[in-house]
């Protein structure tokens, strides 16, 4: 399977699948009873997991927003959460 191949495996999968198998993959190195050779692709498959969730929660945070106030409490309108 080409590096491609599976980034557009990865790029597809929903936050919640995506950190599921990456726990899976984190649980199998730690046990150590992988060979060297699944050790490293697990682990290359690993990192690009981790880039897939960290790159879905930077949009979702960029979805969130917050309900402006006025003087008296009532809602004006939104703003992104962090303005920045």
């Amino acid at each position: 399977m080409s590096d491609k191949t599976k980034g557009d495996d990865i790029a597809g999968l929903p936050f919640e699948k995506a950190v599921a198998e990456l726990e899976t993959i984190v649980g199998r190195l730690e046990r150590g009873d992988v060979a060297l050779e699944e050790s490293i692709a697990i682990y290359e498959r690993g990192e690009a997991l981790k880039k897939h969730c960290e790159k879905l929660l930077t949009v979702a945070e960029k979805r969130i927003e917050k309900i402006r106030l006025d003087r008296s409490g009532q809602p004006q309108g939104v703003e992104p959460l962090d303005a920045e």
